[in-house]
This record gives C-alpha cells, structure tokens and sequence, in this order.
C-alpha cells in the first residue's frame, strides 16, 4: 500500500467545502482587532484569543518595527549558540518580575513549549499525571516524555478526585508531574488549582500549570491562574504562549531558577529551534508593559464576556459556564455545527466552530471569544445574530 493513501482517501473537508459551509482556513484580509474583514466583507470578530485587543495597538506595533531596525528581521540560530539577543534576555527577566518567580524561559512557540518541557524533565521510571482535556501541546508533550520510557497516567477532566485516584496508584517516592491547563482552551473552565496543589503536596508531586488562556484574564493584574488563588509559591512551573494576550508569537516557561537553567542546557525544543524573531519578543514585551500600566482592561474583558454569556443565556442557549473569555455555544452535532457557523458567517458574525472528534459527540460547539476592545455595539450585534440564527435552526 501506497504511503500517500491516506490522504487520497481523505474526503472530509471536500465534502463539507462541496456543501458551502467549510469553516477553517478563512483569509483576514484586515485585522481591526475586534472588526475584521473576510471576502471583502466587515465582520465582527467573535472568535480570536486577542483577549486584551492589543495586536493593533501603536505601542505594539512600534515596537517591533524598531525591533527590526534595530536586529534585522530574524536571529539565524537557537538561543544555544548565536540566536540570543539581549532583547531575549530583558524580556525573561520582566516575565519573571511579572509572574514572581526566579526565571524565565522563551521558546520559539507555544506549542513547542510543553515538548520543551514536559520530555525533559520527566524521564524513565518517572510519571506524567495529566488532566484529558488539557491542550494537544501537552498531549503531545506527554507522548514524547511517554516515548522516553517515562510513563503517563491521565485523570478525568478537572475531577480531583480522579486525580487523587491515579496518584494512589503511585508509589509517593516516585517522582511526578502533574500537568493542567489553567484556563481549559475549549470550555473555559478554570482548574480547581487549591485542590490540585494539595494532592501533589500529599502526593510528592510537582505542578506545571499551562496559563496559555489565562495570562491577562485571570488572577491579580491578569497574571494569570496561580495568582488567581494566592498560589504563586505552591505552582513549580508555569508555562504559556505569546500569541494570545501578549499580541505575538512565542511561547515561555516560569519557575525556579535552578529548573529554568536545566532546561536551558537539556531541552531539544529550545537547543535545535531557532529563537524567536526581534519584532516579536518586542512585540510582547510592549504588550506586557502595556498590561501593567492598564491592568483594567482585564476587567473590561471579562464584563464584555459576562455580557455575551447573560445575553446567550437569557436566550436560551445552551453555554459552558465559566468566568473566562471563552464563551462555548453548545450546538450538538457537526451537521448543525457547520450549518450555524455558516449562517453567523453570513450575518457578519465570526466564530470557531468545534466538531468531533475534536470534542465529545454532543458537545460539538461554537466556540466563542471576545476581546477588551470589544464596544457595546459590537457585543449586542453577536448576541442578536446568535438569537437570530439560534430561531432559525431551532436551538432556541
């Protein structure tokens, strides 16, 4: 058999396209943040993890112009040998004054960061403890730690008493990791992190804790899920992304400084990747002062989701509670998911549409977001799409 036969018999995606509702891979021709433009058409953007609305902010994009300017466009090697800019350096340091914590860490992307980690640290005859529904990095970091002869035992999606459970099953003078998502990337659900952290006390147990959609939406100042609960002490490592709150790409790594340094000499993903580029490490680093000086536009983010969440409710609608950016819109079924998204498309209303087996079978979903730029207006025009659209295919 031909190695390419998968893909020949791959027909999913033409039939969807063949039916005019393929959601995925829609060009932006212009980003206003919360106002974009599709096929020519203005949109309201209810689907971006811009949380803070900063990727058009002048500070933001000034900066990596001069960033530019100053060190050229890339870095033409890994932070191991000649890809280190002293841009790299200062950014680390106030991340670590930000999360209070003794160092920092960049990767080169978010993704990338839990493979940095998670193989790394966690090594034969040792585990991996981690929630089912965290995020495909840590999947994937799991996987790669797994294939080192580590082992990896999974828990029921934020049960901590599953959680306990498994660790049951774990001599207490084996090393562990346990590993969640702060903010859950599909529902929004926040982890029961004082729970948590009291199992990996009982336990011997370490904490790495993905803050990827909860920087600047979370915890003191939006620093994200440990500050939320006065835990900043108790969580070992925190790991998160660029692409999101700070208006870039790349990802990091916050801890102690004598495990921060262990991986700077042992992580493949960090050692064999080129480092991250000047425009964007100037990029975040912009939008990090810019999260310190205005620290309420985390406020404005969350009261534009409770917004959006009381007016999906009140509808009737069928929503994943939380108090997150995310909104999730339970829809049901990939037929029905499909056709939803293309009716809001129509209407001027953009979101992501989730299917199996990217979600259970009955939770396919609308996966909605919003920013803190987000006006009034354009909060209530996505709620009357929703409602509308919501009629017409017998949701609500």
């Amino acid at each position: 058999m031909d190695l390419f036969k998968k893909c020949a018999d791959f027909t999913r995606a033409d039939e969807i396209k063949a039916l005019g509702v393929y959601p995925y891979f829609r060009a932006i021709e212009e980003n206003e943040g919360p106002v974009v433009q599709i096929e020519g058409k203005k949109m309201v953007m209810a689907g971006s993890n811009n949380y803070l609305g900063l990727t058009a902010h002048p500070k933001v994009k000034e900066a990596a112009i001069h960033a530019i300017e100053k060190y050229g466009t890339g870095c033409s090697g890994s932070r191991y040998l000649t890809g280190t800019l002293d841009l790299h350096i200062e950014l680390e340091h106030r991340m670590a004054k930000f999360f209070g914590k003794e160092a920092v860490m960049l990767y080169s992307t978010g993704y990338q960061t839990a493979q940095g980690i998670i193989p790394t640290l966690v090594q034969r005859g040792e585990f991996v403890v981690s929630d089912k529904d965290n995020h495909a990095c840590i999947v994937a970091g799991n996987l790669m730690a797994r294939g080192s002869t580590a082992e990896l035992l999974r828990y029921k999606h934020n049960d901590m008493n599953d959680l306990e459970r498994i660790l049951n099953k774990i001599p207490k003078e084996t090393p562990k990791l346990i590993v969640s998502d702060g903010v859950f990337s599909t529902g929004g659900e926040i982890v029961d992190l004082p729970q948590l952290v009291q199992l990996a006390k009982t336990n011997n147990a370490r904490v790495l804790i993905d803050d990827a959609h909860s920087v600047g939406v979370i915890g003191k100042g939006g620093r994200g899920t440990a500050s939320e609960f006065d835990l900043v002490d108790d969580v070992d490592l925190t790991m998160g992304t660029f692409s999101k709150t700070f208006a870039s790409l790349g990802g990091f790594v916050a801890g102690d400084a004598k495990v921060i340094d262990y991986l700077k000499h042992h992580s493949a993903a960090l050692i064999f990747s080129a480092s991250p580029t000047p425009a964007s490490v100037a990029a975040a680093m912009a939008a990090l002062e810019i999260l310190e000086a205005e620290p309420e536009r985390v406020e404005k983010l969350i009261s534009n989701s409770n917004r959006v969440r009381k007016g999906l409710t009140e509808a009737g609608f069928t929503i994943i509670e939380g108090r997150t950016g995310i909104v999730p819109v339970i829809v049901g079924n990939d037929e029905l998911a499909f056709k939803m998204w293309r009716r809001l498309f129509d209407e001027g209303v953009f979101v992501n549409v989730f299917i199996s087996p990217g979600v259970p079978q009955g939770r396919q979903m609308m996966r909605t977001s919003y920013m803190a730029t987000h006006e009034i207006e354009h909060l209530d025009f996505i709620i009357d799409t929703f409602i509308k659209v919501g009629k017409e295919l017998g949701l609500i």
